[in-house]
């Protein structure tokens, strides 16, 4: 878990600008997920994530794998979901994700990222999620190795009602 968090932070730091971004902090940790916060150039952000319970493919080597679920209030984004699947994905192959009895298809991959096509989507998957005790996601790697991750939404509600009450949703 430590790592992980290591390696949350320094992404999450990547992606902001160097000289404005601080630290991201914990808001707390519920169940399998973990709530967190930080500053992006005096503008608050709030995300939550967490790690498979359970990772499967034939492949030798694979980086880190989670998801993020963010809000941005100073550009009125709020509920983006997007995962990183520790390889580069297929081109043109989508993620799939289900839970419950709930197929989510409207995926897009860049590099070893995907999203939700659209807000709405973003939404389905949240309250599927809110409902659901796991998610498998699915995908394929640049080399057609198929992957399945395991997640458990175990204290998911919880750590999503801390990031929407950290940043007034």
């Amino acid at each position: 878990m430590l790592r992980f968090l290591c390696v949350l932070s320094a992404l999450i730091i990547a992606f902001a600008a160097p000289a404005r971004a601080e630290q991201p902090k914990v808001l707390g940790e519920y169940g399998d997920w973990t709530a967190w916060t930080y500053n992006e150039g005096g503008n608050l952000i709030c995300y939550m994530s967490s790690t498979p319970k359970k990772d499967e493919g034939k492949y030798s080597k694979r980086g880190d794998i989670y998801v993020i679920i963010t809000h941005r209030p100073a550009e009125k984004a709020f509920d983006e979901v997007s995962f990183v699947a520790g390889y580069t994905f297929k081109s043109g192959a989508p993620l799939v994700i289900k839970i419950g009895n709930k197929s989510f298809r409207n995926t897009f991959t860049d590099g070893d990222k995907a999203w939700m096509v659209s807000n709405a989507e973003d939404k389905n998957v949240i309250a599927a999620m809110k409902r659901g005790s796991r998610m498998i996601v699915d995908g394929t790697s640049s080399r057609g190795t198929a992957t399945k991750d395991t997640y458990s939404l175990k204290g998911f509600t919880s750590a999503y009602n801390a990031i929407s009450a950290k940043c007034k949703r």
